[in-house]
Parts: structure tokens; C-alpha cells; sequence
């Protein structure tokens, strides 16, 4: 009975220690988030983005044969139209559009998602909160006092479709191409064109590289992700190992936080092994 008694005591007590150590980890991670380089599979993504352009221009006839049978359902989904008022410089600037309900998680690989934010009576392309707003889903007109400047559709908070640009005179000056927010413009690069395997995704708008950026391993895991503005690479790019069991950084390159910024040299901000230990880390970082 002692001895039960004795390893009983024992058990609890390396139960304890190792709970105790566990916790501890999970607090530094908390506080440092460089202590591990593995990264949750729900704040990366790990597959493949759909990027069947070909087949588009069927299902955009498709998708506008619908949406004429039946009033304010876009993509099959009901709507309801809204709009944005905003004054600057004795102009007026009107947003028509229309806003879902349906409460849908981002597309991890697409930068710009619009929603319309409740509280504050706007459109905003960042930070899409379903507490507190709506995606854009459908037409899309924005006006200058009576003229219109621009207009397209948006599919769940993304561009979608053609997008038309006018001047004051309604002269059309540009024209952009976009499938569920990917510019159509985009370069992309295959380990195997018949199986769709992609290697590395470029978004173009205006022949210059702009949004996110990413490059797969062969694996089909991500390799490397990143942000173009204007043709030039901002903010934090991240290096990931191939793994197939779990997502670990392999080391994160810091760049410009504003493109054509002057006297700025990247740095490596921080590195870590295959298991996700800590190797390196800049001061100051």
C-alpha cells in the first residue's frame, strides 16, 4: 500500500513539473515570438491557391446570365446594396456597392480584401473583421460628384471580373483583369504544368510586381512569402524548411516598410533550424 501510495505521489509529481514546463514554454512563446520557428498551419497556408484562369471567361458568363434572373443575387448570394458618402476639396465622393452577409474566412494568399466597416461608414482593403463589417460582393461603382471613375465587381471581398477606370470626362483610361483577387496579369511558374504544380506566383498590375508573393517547394509546402508594392519588396519576407509534418521558418529577410525608400539595406532579422530552435536573432529586433 506504501509503495502504491509512493509512486502515486511520484506520478503527480513529474505531471506537475511537466505541465509546469509546458506552460512555461507556452508563456515565452507568447512573449517572444521568435522562441520557435514552427508556425500554425491556421496562420500559413500550406496548399496550393486555385488558379484555373482558363476556364474563367466560361463561368463569368455563367455567373452574369444568373445574376440577370434574379435582383440583388451575385455568385448565388443574396445581397444588399450599399453606399459611402465622403467630402474632400468641394468634391463629393460617392461608393455604390453591395455587401453579404455570409461570414467567410479571408483567402490567406490574397493581400487586398474590401469590406465595408459599419462603425465607421467606409470601405477598407485591410484587417477584415466579421465582427464589425461586411465583404463587398458584387457591382461596384465609385463616382465624382455625377461622374463615374470607376467600376467592377467584387466576389466575397475580393476584385473580380474586369475593372474599368474613367477620367473626369468618362473617357475610359485603363482596363484590369482579376479572378476572386488574383491580377490575371500574374506570372506564375510550374514544376508541373499538367497537374497545375505551382512553383512560384507573381501579381502584376500595371506590368509591376504588386501584392503578396509566393514560391512553393516542390513538396508543394511554401518556401518563401513576401510583399511587392510598385515593383519593389517590402516589409518582412519569411523562408520556410520543407516539411511536410509541420511548418517551421527558416529565416525571416526585414526590407523597406515603404517602396523606393533611400539609404535602406535589408537584413536578416532572425534564423531557425529544422526543428524551429532560435539560431540567430539581429539586435535590436
Amino acid at each position: 500500500m506504501q509503495k502504491f501510495l509512493l509512486l502515486t505521489l511520484v506520478f503527480i509529481f513529474l505531471a506537475s513539473a511537466s505541465f509546469g514546463q509546458r506552460k512555461k514554454k507556452k508563456e515565452a512563446e507568447v512573449s517572444d515570438p521568435d522562441s520557435t520557428g514552427v508556425i500554425s498551419d491556421r496562420l500559413l497556408p500550406t496548399t496550393l491557391p486555385l488558379l484555373l484562369f482558363e476556364d474563367e471567361e466560361k463561368k463569368e458568363k455563367d455567373r452574369s446570365e444568373k445574376k440577370k434572373v434574379k435582383k440583388n443575387i451575385f455568385y448565388g448570394e443574396r445581397t444588399t446594396k450599399a453606399r459611402t458618402k465622403q467630402v474632400f476639396r468641394n468634391q463629393i465622393f460617392w461608393e455604390f456597392f453591395h455587401i453579404v452577409n455570409v461570414k467567410r474566412e479571408a483567402d490567406p494568399y490574397i493581400r487586398d480584401v474590401y469590406w465595408f466597416d459599419r462603425s465607421e461608414k467606409i470601405v477598407r482593403k485591410e484587417k477584415w473583421d466579421p465582427s464589425k463589417g461586411q465583404l463587398l460582393h458584387g457591382p461596384y461603382e465609385k463616382y465624382i460628384d455625377e461622374t463615374l471613375v470607376e467600376s467592377g465587381h467584387y466576389y466575397f471581398g475580393t476584385r473580380h471580373g474586369t475593372w474599368m477606370f474613367f477620367d473626369g470626362k468618362s473617357i475610359l483610361t485603363d482596363k484590369l483583369h482579376f479572378s476572386e483577387g488574383w491580377p490575371k496579369d500574374s506570372r506564375i511558374s510550374y514544376y508541373d504544368r499538367e497537374t497545375n504544380q505551382i512553383e512560384k506566383l507573381i501579381p502584376i498590375e500595371y506590368e509591376l510586381a504588386e501584392g503578396n508573393f509566393f514560391h512553393f517547394h516542390e513538396s508543394g509546402q511554401v518556401a518563401v512569402t513576401g510583399e511587392y508594392r510598385y515593383g519593389e519588396k517590402v516589409g518582412l519576407w519569411t523562408e520556410y524548411w520543407d516539411q511536410n509534418s509541420k511548418t517551421v521558418r527558416k529565416r525571416e529577410i526585414q526590407y523597406q516598410e515603404q517602396p523606393f525608400t533611400k539609404n535602406f539595406r535589408p537584413f536578416i532579422r532572425a534564423e531557425w533550424d529544422k526543428d524551429g530552435n532560435l539560431i540567430y536573432r539581429r539586435q535590436g529586433t
